[in-house]
């Protein structure tokens, strides 16, 4: 199990730097065109629509992101505590 978790935790690190990644290609402009960002929108976007339907953006600003990422990360967190829990980590 410590294997599966190690892959887990690396599979959600990765994903929340694609995460970081397309958040940042917002600032440039056509970047989200290419084809890069078009593949982080398709992988990037389902997730964070979830958070966009809850949280309206503040003016400019799009915090869903942010939040996103933190739910993401203590997803992982919570996942660690019921392995350790569990004694299978």
């Amino acid at each position: 199990m410590d294997m599966f978790f190690g892959i887990l935790n690396q599979a959600v690190f990765l994903y929340t730097i694609a995460l970081i990644i397309y958040i940042f290609m917002s600032w440039f402009p056509g970047a989200r065109e290419s084809s890069f960002g078009r593949f982080l929108g398709r992988i990037c976007e389902p997730y964070l629509d979830m958070f966009r339907r809850i949280i309206p953006p503040l003016g400019m600003i799009d915090i869903s992101p942010i939040v996103a990422i933190f739910v993401l990360r203590y997803a992982v967190r919570g996942l660690e505590a019921l392995f350790q829990m569990l004694g299978l980590y």
